[in-house]
């Protein structure tokens, strides 16, 4: 019987110390404190939000950074200032560019204002804007772990040059980026992330990642890992067995590691404008819920082959707690600023 439960428990650590980044996207956090936003643990003791993080089993940062947004938030100096705190704590830092001056999504991949539309002269000020912008982390003493070259580049990026109308353009630019972050100062190099949305979805992923590696431009060699989003409230179809199915074949098929860029899960969420996936109905809008999903996320990347991270996207963002879903709250904190337990999943995945 005890080395039953024993072999039990070894199992169990393994899975658990299986995932090599845990982290969050913590992007907001400057603009929330400029706000009058304040951090409290659950006990009530008022904390940095990146103290409170580590202490919740936190080890790695997500931030994102636009070229030249209107009011300087998430440019690179607002960037330098976070991932200086994120060093100060021990917290490792992966690097989110958008390449535009606001929010890149699959709906949206604007050219940040002044650049060319031309693929060459795009392709070139995409190395020189990657180039610098790592020296410059490089530079402030910043050795990001992970630099995601875009952000849910399923349609494309740097629109329209880069959309998913000409896969070569794609396949240009993205090679262009990974070797302005392989030809920096940066020292260790980080590993190199290529980002889509709807991780659960095998058939998107698999058509986009054979089209782009097709055009020619783009090597394998280029990058190091496939991130994904994964979103249970935009589609009923994003089923945890899904996104097994589909991170498994990712994997087997290219052989990088594996990490859910994003991921949230609700606390509140009255009228859904979408059905939940059939195998997360049970899964309670709470704190509990979120600390039960999460661990079923880590323990699906964790299973799969080179699966090694998890980041939660924007759980402290008190000003927008619905996170763009339909949900009233996906955060790990509750209005004003305190800590819900959920936020110590970290310590156990």
């Amino acid at each position: 019987m005890l080395k039953h439960f024993l072999l039990a428990l070894s199992s169990l650590t393994t899975v658990q110390a299986a995932l090599k980044y845990k982290g969050v996207d913590w992007s907001s956090v400057i603009v929330e404190e400029k706000a009058g936003i304040s951090y409290t643990t659950t006990s009530g003791s008022a904390q940095p939000l990146e103290k409170i993080l580590v202490e919740s089993g936190v080890n790695t940062v997500r931030q994102r950074v636009w070229v030249n947004p209107r009011d300087g938030n998430y440019n690179m100096a607002y960037n330098l200032k976070l991932a200086q705190r994120a060093k100060a704590v021990g917290l490792g830092v992966y690097v989110n560019f958008h390449y535009s001056d606001t929010w890149a999504d699959p709906g949206h991949q604007a050219i940040p204002s002044g650049w060319p539309s031309g693929v060459d002269d795009l392709a070139w000020k995409l190395y020189n804007y990657t180039l610098d912008a790592c020296n410059q982390f490089a530079a402030a003493g910043i050795a990001p772990t992970i630099v995601s070259i875009g952000n849910e580049i399923r349609a494309g990026l740097l629109f329209p040059t880069g959309s998913t109308s000409n896969y070569g353009n794609i396949a240009k630019l993205l090679h262009s980026a990974a070797w302005g972050v392989k030809d920096s100062n940066l020292s260790p190099k980080p590993r190199i992330m290529i980002h889509l949305d709807n991780g659960w979805n095998w058939s998107q992923q698999k058509s986009w990642y054979e089209s782009v590696l097709k055009a020619g431009s783009l090597e394998t060699s280029d990058f190091d890992m496939m991130g994904v989003s994964y979103y249970p409230f935009y589609n009923s179809g994003a089923t945890l067995s899904s996104l097994k199915s589909s991170l498994t074949n990712m994997a087997n098929q290219w052989g990088k590691e594996i990490v859910v860029a994003e991921v949230n899960w609700p606390t509140s969420c009255k009228s859904p404008a979408y059905s939940f996936p059939s195998d997360l109905k049970s899964i309670p809008f709470s704190a509990d819920g979120q600390t039960t999903f999460m661990k079923k996320v880590a323990e699906v990347v964790a299973g799969v082959k080179n699966g090694n991270g998890i980041f939660y996207w924007e759980p402290a963002w008190m000003n927008n707690q619905g996170l763009g879903s339909s949900c009233e709250s996906n955060t790990m904190f509750t209005w004003p600023g305190k800590e819900l337990s959920s936020l110590d999943v970290f310590q156990s995945i």
